[in-house]
């Protein structure tokens, strides 16, 4: 039987108290270079409460007073090293799509978190696409992902330099899945200001495991962006739940890219060499530092 999120929990944990107990970007990249990248470990808000790896990356203009924001990064179902690591798993081996974004970010003043979900549960290298029925329920994007999220928020908050009410979430594929369920407005306690300020999902599958079937809402902004080619989730099923949480009065937008396929922003040659791949990567790139700009301000 599925676990789901315990809202409650999620709540009390973020307001300081003790953690209850509770309920693949697959193109070939090559290691990118030592990267300026700190290997931290932290508490996912899972039952076992599992021991995680993170990726910090401070951001390359000191902290004005009040502290900088931050951008937690969460990983496709490949896992957040590269195809070539060869059993190197460190911030040298990192994906190219994630160090970039890590990169964007820290460029941008903000701290940047890249959570392993896998590596630490003994799945380093990610699972391939097609294998969705047989991956192991410890990873699973809907109850158990979001949970680590909320553990790199928390883990964020005890950081001196970052502004605790002004943390965004981003997720990729598999991991834009468990950012959408992390965002569900399912949970006790004022996530307007105990939660992340606003999130951003690419390619996700909205269909997460049917377990909005009742109705979908998000409880801050959320851009969403899909091509129209996507080999691995559907734009449509994208496009449904999108259409339910703007009725329900969610800020949820939709970006549907014609002809991007799945992975379209990651920096290697094979995928910006499609033309509609290299066109929805530039324009999310320039839209994505404004809209964390205004939804990460200081209130």
């Amino acid at each position: 039987m599925m676990k789901s999120i315990a809202p409650a929990a999620i709540a009390a944990a973020l307001l300081g108290g003790a953690i209850p107990v509770w309920a693949m970007q697959d193109a070939p990249v090559a290691p990118a270079p030592a990267a300026a990248a700190e290997r931290v470990t932290f508490r996912s808000m899972d039952t076992p409460r599992t021991e995680l790896v993170g990726y910090l990356f401070r951001p390359a203009v000191p902290a004005p007073n009040g502290g900088a924001p931050a951008v937690v990064l969460m990983h496709g179902r490949g896992g957040v090293y590269s195809s070539l690591a060869n059993g190197v798993y460190e911030a040298s081996t990192l994906t190219r799509r994630l160090k970039f974004w890590a990169d964007y970010w820290t460029a941008r003043g903000y701290y940047a978190l890249i959570v392993d979900s896998f590596g630490p549960r003994g799945y380093p290298t990610g699972f391939a696409a097609g294998t969705y029925a047989t991956r192991p329920p410890e990873i699973n994007e809907v109850t158990v992902r979001p949970l680590d999220a909320y553990g790199a928020m928390r883990f964020l908050r005890g950081l001196d330099g970052v502004a605790d009410d002004r943390i965004g979430l981003m997720g990729f594929s598999n991991g834009a899945s468990a950012t959408l369920a992390a965002m569900a407005d399912d949970k006790l306690g004022d996530m307007g200001r105990l939660g992340f300020r606003a999130a951003v999902a690419f390619y996700p599958g909205c269909g997460l495991q049917k377990r909005f079937r009742q109705g979908y809402k998000t409880y801050a902004p959320v851009e969403v962006f899909i091509g129209t080619a996507d080999e691995e989730v559907s734009p449509d099923s994208c496009q449904h739940l999108v259409e339910r949480a703007r009725a329900a009065g969610a800020p949820v937008e939709l970006t549907v890219y014609d002809g991007a396929a799945h992975g379209f922003d990651d920096p290697s040659r094979s995928r910006q060499s499609v033309a509609a791949n290299a066109s929805a990567t530039e324009d999310v790139r320039r839209r994505l530092g404004a809209f964390f700009e205004t939804q990460l301000a200081p209130r």
